[in-house]
């Protein structure tokens, strides 16, 4: 199913003339991974940065020190930070953001299964907050698809709205 919401989100892309960036924390490059496991997915994909820590966040994404030190990494904020950051610095027309704690065990006090998933697209930025259950892949697994599920809902609403 992954490989079917990636394929399609390409698909858009190029259809639609535009380009992805991604910045990602807890799924580590899954979500580029997933994105360029589809043929023909340098024609819209810019590239991603895998920042882990505080400080590659705020050096590569631009997310401000202040939203790191008083909302935390794991917060609706960062993801939002990120997807901003990462769309301006890649010159990218989307950008999608994945942060969070994938255990094993509670960070910055906020409990293992939290997510956040960003997304700059069309002059606007969404996060979903998630709550994830199971194993550590279990929950990057579960984020990445849900990463693409945005992806591809955010690309459908242009299309249709480009129809009308």
């Amino acid at each position: 199913m992954k490989k079917d919401r990636a394929a399609f989100a390409v698909h858009q892309l190029k259809e639609q003339g535009l380009t992805l960036a991604t910045c990602e924390s807890l799924t580590g490059g899954m979500l580029g991974e997933a994105v360029t496991a589809v043929p023909g997915a340098s024609a819209v994909y810019r590239g991603g940065f895998i920042t882990y820590t505080n400080e590659m966040k705020h050096e590569l994404a631009a997310v401000p020190e202040e939203v790191l030190s008083r909302k935390g990494a794991v917060s609706k904020k960062c993801a939002a930070a990120m997807a901003e950051g990462t769309a301006a610095a890649a010159h990218a027309d989307i950008a999608v953001s994945t942060t969070g704690n994938a255990g094993p065990e509670p960070s910055e006090g906020k409990p293992v299964g939290l997510v956040y998933i960003g997304i700059r697209a069309f002059g606007n930025t969404r996060v979903k907050k998630c709550s994830f259950e199971g194993s550590r892949a279990s929950i990057r697994k579960q984020t990445v698809e849900t990463a693409l599920k945005m992806l591809c809902r955010e690309l459908k609403r242009n299309c249709f709205e480009k129809i009308d």
